[in-house]
């Protein structure tokens, strides 16, 4: 499969990549500032640039999306809207946009994360974007077929626990390799309107 990657510079977007790769398939990947293709799909001119340069492809996985962590009494509507644009909008329009391009049988893979079910202190713009994009995907399912979509939501990253552990107290830590194969069962699989969290 020809598949589009975005954020594949980060952890999470290098671990897929590589996987990705592992198993055949072909991978553009798209940041911000280093890979194939560089668009902030935060805005919507540049996706719809994205897809103009990229092509048609099979599968368009997204590990991609910033939010603000403050406690909720600092917290302004613009680090809301920030949060929505950032990780929701983004998404979203990733999907919206992406019809066209994905083939017919083709999916869409986005990110959410465990504070849309397990918050915490500072993170109520995380939990509200993945919250939202969680819902987003059950509704875009029904109306996406024969194309699918469904979201991964990973709880804090085992190899990422020095700098994050602390924000995601008691919260058991999920391995890369167990995310990307979640990531592997969206594309490769048959079903759609998924959450796959983890663990």
């Amino acid at each position: 499969m020809k598949i589009l990657l975005i954020g594949g510079g980060g952890t999470l977007g290098t671990a897929l990549r590589e996987t990705l790769l592992g198993r055949g398939h072909d991978v553009l990947t798209v940041g911000r500032s280093s890979g194939d293709l560089r668009h902030d799909i935060s805005d919507p001119a540049q996706i719809t640039a994205l897809y103009g340069k990229a092509g048609a492809v099979d599968a368009v996985v997204s590990a991609a999306g910033d939010v603000p962590w403050k406690p909720l009494t600092e917290m302004t509507p613009q680090d809301y809207r920030a949060a929505f644009d950032g990780k929701v909008l983004s998404q979203m329009e990733l999907v919206r946009q992406g019809v066209p391009h994905v083939s017919e049988r083709g999916s869409f893979t986005l990110i959410s994360g465990v504070l849309a079910r397990e918050p915490v202190v500072t993170g109520s713009a995380a939990s509200m974007a993945n919250g939202a994009v969680e819902a987003f995907v059950r509704a875009a399912a029904i109306e996406l077929a024969p194309q699918r979509i469904n979201v991964v939501s990973p709880t804090v990253f085992t190899e990422d626990l020095d700098k994050y552990g602390a924000y995601f107290p008691g919260l058991p830590s999920v391995d890369l390799r167990d995310v990307a194969a979640a990531y592997v069962r969206s594309v490769e699989g048959a079903r759609t309107g998924q959450v796959y969290a983890l663990p």
